[in-house]
């Protein structure tokens, strides 16, 4: 199954001269990458190179040779006689600049920035509560293994608190003096989300309104 998402595309003149597109992927799954048609018009010999001018692949449209280079790609590349490049089976590590690249041009005619992301686990919510008289329900929602994602707490559809996961391991507090609602802990980055409900039985419910 192919799949091509495009997020979003701005121009980084000031770095690379060339409009960037950016694309997002789940990891495992394939992405396309189609220079304009008009950039390569006429073109026979079209070469893609990733991160600091690797080259990964060409091909001579003219005798339809292909060529493939880099072992970190080994058998997940394809390209076709348009000179659009096909990665399947899509890793962490093939985040990064893809730039495609002519003979009669001294400067890439297309760049794409890819990043990978992740499968992200389900949120696991712990109960951490006191005993006692004046005992509070606290909670705590944890994610292990992940990186750039955000750790959100929702109370029915509101969001309560959030917070941004940079490292592999994170958790993120509810205190709650009585249990008045539905609540949820979700973990998501840019193109999926995981959710997990809160088990009720872990909090008194309250007779009124209370403070969170």
């Amino acid at each position: 199954m192919l799949i091509f998402i495009c997020l979003c595309s701005w121009s980084l003149t000031g770095v690379f001269g060339d409009e960037v597109k950016s694309l997002s992927v789940m990891e495992g799954d394939s992405v396309t990458l189609t220079p304009n048609d008009a950039d390569i018009m006429g073109e026979n010999l079209i070469m893609w190179t990733f991160g600091h001018n690797s080259l990964i692949a060409k091909i001579n449209r003219k005798d339809s040779k292909r060529q493939f280079f880099d072992e970190r790609f080994r058998d997940r590349l394809k390209l076709d006689q348009t000179g659009s490049l096909t990665i399947t089976n899509t890793r962490i590590t093939d985040s990064g600049l893809y730039q495609v690249l002519c003979t009669s041009k001294d400067t890439p005619v297309s760049i794409f920035n890819i990043t990978v992301y992740a499968h992200l686990p389900v949120p696991v919510i712990s109960n951490s509560s006191s005993s006692g008289p004046a005992s509070k329900c606290v909670f705590l929602c944890s994610v292990v293994n992940v990186s750039d994602v955000t750790l959100s707490w929702y109370r029915g559809n509101s969001l309560l608190s959030s917070m941004s996961v940079s490292d592999l391991s994170r958790s993120l507090s509810l205190h709650l003096e009585c249990l008045d609602d539905s609540y949820s802990c979700v973990v998501n980055n840019p193109i999926s989300n995981q959710t997990q409900h809160l088990n009720t039985e872990y909090c008194e419910p309250c007779s009124g309104m209370c403070n969170i």
